[in-house]
């Protein structure tokens, strides 16, 4: 994938609305031809604007768009090669699924021999064939989905543009949708971008994503380095769990730096990258993900050790978070494979000892 020429290049691109709101500020990025992308952050960060920009439906105040190479940025929604699925499916109540999945061939004046099978394709592709006849009221909402899905492909866009497509569905059928998703993807070869607040939905079906704050992006990656990477503290607390601990800069020799850490005490961590060690007394985050805790007895020479009281727990089936206070009052929480004797014997307010590796603790400058 990494290979692949850019098909859309965002550059510069800035949305203004007034003179007060910026909802996009200064965006630059490549979307590769085949790529799964997906644009993840909270309400309001310009995920939906952005994605609005490359549909057509907004211009922007600043920069440009390009598709292939050429500037779209001024040209009219209908007569760009991308198509959009909404957020509400957007299908056409009084119209079978057939004539809703055939409705863009005929406004765009397909002849009309060449619409039934164009249509038969599409509804095979989302694995609703034998429901062409049926009206939208006669779906469940995830075959409403697909009807939208097979309208939005019918017509082989470049870009498939998809505006939280799965939050109006429940969280077993929304999983599925996840995986019929990447299927479909994988399957056509177009190029998808998913607009998004659920960090599950992006990390689960994107190639890469842009984690997007206030308008702008604070890390492009695809999802295992956003995981085990994340470059600020915005990024590394939404996607997943994660505990975070503010750390003092105390002094710093060869590669390391020696950190007085709160709850994890004084320990010397690697030095990041960066022009210059900072000074003494800067103010950096630690964060450590909850499975990188574990629950024992004894110590690596690379561990360390945190005295703590568990203070309530939570079973989740396969694993179980503990919800744990260290010596310093902070909170933590901890992931623990479930299993016949994996909390044997511990109850609240008991005294653990918990541990992680130096190499998972994660220093964010931002």
């Amino acid at each position: 994938m990494q290979d692949k020429k850019p098909i859309l290049s965002i550059s510069g691109v800035t949305k203004r609305f007034g003179s007060s709101v910026t909802a996009v500020d200064d965006v630059s990025l490549d979307i590769r031809e085949g790529e799964f992308f997906a644009l993840l952050g909270p309400s309001g960060c310009g995920k939906t604007t952005l994605l609005r920009m490359i549909a057509g439906f907004e211009t922007p105040s600043e920069g440009g768009i390009l598709l292939e190479g050429s500037d779209i940025s001024a040209v009219p929604p209908n007569q760009r090669p991308v198509n959009m699925v909404f957020q509400s499916y957007a299908v056409f109540p009084h119209m079978s699924v057939f004539d809703n999945v055939a409705y863009g061939l005929k406004v765009a004046g397909t002849p009309r021999q060449e619409i039934r099978p164009k249509v038969e394709e599409a509804l095979s592709l989302v694995k609703l064939e034998g429901f062409a006849t049926r009206k939208p009221d006669q779906l469940s909402g995830g075959q409403r989905q697909r009807v939208a899905l097979a309208r939005a492909l019918v017509k082989r866009p470049k870009i498939l543009l998809l505006d939280e497509p799965l939050s109006a569905l429940d969280a077993k059928l929304r999983e599925a949708m996840q995986l019929e998703l990447t299927r479909l993807q994988k399957s056509v070869g177009i190029t998808f971008i998913i607009v998004t607040h659920d960090q599950g939905e992006a990390l689960s079906m994107a190639d890469r994503i842009a984690v997007m704050e206030a308008g702008k992006v604070r890390q492009l990656a695809a999802p295992e380095e956003l995981y085990s990477r994340p470059n600020c503290r915005f990024v590394a607390d939404f996607i997943g769990k994660i505990n975070l601990f503010e750390a003092r800069v105390i002094g710093a020799e060869g590669d390391e730096l020696h950190l007085d850490a709160d709850a994890l005490g004084r320990i010397a961590l690697p030095r990041p990258e960066m022009p210059a060690a900072p000074v003494v007394g800067t103010v950096l985050t630690l964060a450590v993900r909850p499975e990188s805790f574990r629950l024992g007895e004894g110590a690596g020479d690379d561990d360390v050790c945190i005295p703590v009281r568990m203070t309530d727990h939570a079973y989740f089936g396969g694993y179980s978070s503990l919800f744990v206070e260290g010596m310093t009052g902070q909170s933590m929480t901890v992931s623990v494979q479930n299993g016949p004797s994996a909390l044997s014997g511990i109850k609240e307010c008991d005294q653990l000892h918990i541990f992680c590796s130096k190499k998972d603790i994660l220093i964010l400058l931002d």
